[in-house]
């Protein structure tokens, strides 16, 4: 029985070649779709050349599907693709015929510099609509359930970069998406860099165009679910409260002897025209850094040595213990014991934002340095993408907002605070925030991030990188669905 179609990127390389030499030995592979290819189809009459470049534009995956007339259609999105079996892609489509899944995916292995590497992926939730979702590099898929939805959400998006991110959110509409966690397949790693040089790509200047396209596809997608929210907003409520000082500088810090004295000293060399403080949370250092807290503490008495009794606080319940001190002001804004402000002035710009305009939150712009203060790339991380018309929409596709970041002390205690957690805190209250409130944004860079071998995202292992990619994604799910059950409400 010809069940199947296989969608071939660069059927010119090496390991494409091998790929076509086998498919077409297999009776159940009906069509072959190969994207730019000098291959000489006429010796394959199972293959045809579809002459447009971009697997992932609209265009191209529009032709091919009309003309895929199988029952299920195999695409493989990485070049580099090699140990792809026979009885692998049988296993996809057996577990499709008994799931009746829209889309089937799996973990892979990965050849690194000679090593092959176990990489599992995460399983699909609603929350998961981030355009960065790594499904691996071959995907089963129904051609009924994705002719369905084509004909029922419309053609896929006419856009270059795009395309595949729309096919996704529109099947994942009516469908569900089955992994299977089993190493299916090989693919050779195509970025060497470090987890955390490329985490930042999505911020990259030169990928602003793919970025407007992404949100484009992403906002279409939450009109669809009932999860987005016009630009609409809550007023700011009186705040009535008497706070000690106008602004407190918030530093969770454990075990940074090398860097917390820089980060306090760049906030008590601001220079404001309000009172402010700076709260330094100490989780139970071990490394000096409570000593040198100590000795700070006595010198200047605008730095505030928090030691929490508990002994299970992440970076957001430090935080949380800053909020709800007696010494904390009426905003509370970020610094990372890493890091440093840019200039005398970063505290007051962001105490001015606040003034501008009815903002909840006030997020920043920051630069990518090293420990020298020198630049490294991609330099400014600036957030440009966001918009108040659609800012708090398109953050439910991106993995951050940006830094550093400043709140209503008074917003902070009403909505309970931060989770209790060490990464994605920040995103989630943000999130939270914006869903009732406008959040005020400063473009230019007022804040060093200094990566260092020590920083808390240097080299992460893969596992580690799954574990904090499904915890913001289990947040996008909680927040779709308190924006869905909003829209209910206010329908």
């Amino acid at each position: 029985m010809n069940t199947l179609s296989v969608i071939l990127p660069n059927a010119d390389s090496e390991e494409s070649k091998n790929l076509i030499s086998r498919f077409i030995d297999q009776p159940n592979i009906k069509k072959i779709f190969l994207l730019q290819s000098q291959i000489n189809v006429a010796l394959h009459p199972k293959c045809e050349c579809i002459n447009f470049p971009l697997l992932r534009s609209g265009r191209t995956l529009n032709t091919i599907i009309q003309k895929i007339k199988t029952k299920y259609f195999l695409l493989i999105t990485h070049a580099e693709i090699f140990g792809l079996r026979i009885d692998s892609i049988e296993r996809m489509l057996n577990v499709a015929e008994h799931t009746r899944a829209g889309m089937i995916y799996s973990d892979y292995f990965e050849m690194s510099k000679g090593v092959r590497l176990e990489h599992p992926v995460n399983e699909y939730q609603l929350g998961s609509v981030r355009d960065g979702f790594d499904f691996g590099a071959v995907l089963l898929f129904s051609t009924s359930a994705v002719k369905k939805t084509i004909k029922q959400f419309g053609r896929i998006a006419q856009v270059k970069w795009a395309g595949l991110y729309d096919l996704r959110l529109k099947l994942s509409l009516d469908n569900q998406f089955v992994h299977i966690p089993e190493f299916l397949y090989t693919i050779t790693k195509s970025d060497e860099r470090k987890n955390e040089n490329n985490q930042f790509d999505y911020v990259d200047p030169q990928n602003q165009n793919v970025q407007k396209e992404m949100e484009l596809i992403a906002t279409a997608h939450l009109k669809n679910i009932k999860a987005y929210l016009r630009p609409r907003f809550m007023k700011i409520p009186d705040d009535d409260i008497k706070y000690p000082v106008e602004a407190s500088v918030i530093i969770p810090v454990r075990n940074r002897v090398n860097t917390i004295c820089d980060a306090i000293n760049s906030v008590l060399t601001q220079k404001t025209t309000f009172s402010f403080n700076c709260i330094v949370v100490d989780n139970h250092s071990t490394d000096g850094t409570t000593k040198l807290l100590e000795e700070y503490t006595l010198k200047n008495p605008l730095v505030k040595h928090c030691i929490p009794q508990r002994r299970d606080l992440g970076i957001g319940g430090c935080w949380n213990e800053a909020i709800i001190s007696e010494h904390c002001g009426r905003f509370a804004v970020q610094l990372d014991s890493d890091d440093i402000y840019s200039s005398p002035e970063t505290l007051q710009r962001i105490i001015d934002k606040f003034y501008d305009g009815p903002f909840a939150m006030v997020i920043g712009s920051y630069k990518l340095v090293n420990m020298k203060l020198a630049e490294i790339p991609p330099g400014i991380i600036d957030h440009r993408e966001w918009t108040s018309a659609n800012g708090r929409n398109n953050a439910l596709r991106i993995n951050g907002l940006g830094a550093p970041r400043a709140f209503r002390t008074s917003i902070l205690r009403e909505i309970g605070g931060m989770p209790n957690v060490s990464y994605g805190e920040d995103y989630a209250v943000a999130l939270r925030i914006s869903r009732h409130y406008q959040i005020g944004r400063i473009f230019e860079p007022i804040y060093l991030c200094r990566r260092w071998e020590g920083n808390t995202d240097a080299s992460l292992s893969i596992d580690k990188i799954n574990r904090n990619d499904f915890y913001k994604d289990k947040i996008r799910t909680i927040e779709i669905q308190a924006r869905q059950q909003l829209n209910k409400k206010h329908k």
